[in-house]
């Protein structure tokens, strides 16, 4: 088995175009479009929790155009806005904020 290493999320208060270079990391098919389960993978590397669920979630409530992944600017703005709401606590601690 293949360990991988990513990048840790941005010190201080980031951008979306920052948490986007760092979600990037995870797109695995490299299609620009990231899947419910790369995100699941994403939120593994944070430890968080219910990571699955919580993937499920932010795709749903990210996914615009319902193709059940998060594409383009404004998608990823509002997966931004999701884990800035959701996922609080977990990112601070992690110096995201």
């Amino acid at each position: 088995m293949a360990f991988m290493r990513y990048r840790a999320l941005p010190q201080g208060e980031p951008t979306v175009e920052e948490f986007r270079a760092w979600l990037a990391q995870f797109d695995a098919d490299r299609d620009g479009r990231i899947s419910r389960e790369e995100l699941q993978h994403a939120l593994r590397s944070l430890n968080v929790w219910f990571a699955w669920w919580k993937a499920r979630g932010g795709v749903r409530a990210a996914d615009a155009n319902g193709d059940g992944g998060v594409t383009g600017d404004d998608e990823v703005a509002r997966l931004f806005a999701f884990a800035q709401r959701h996922l609080h606590a977990k990112i601070a601690q992690l110096g995201f904020y």
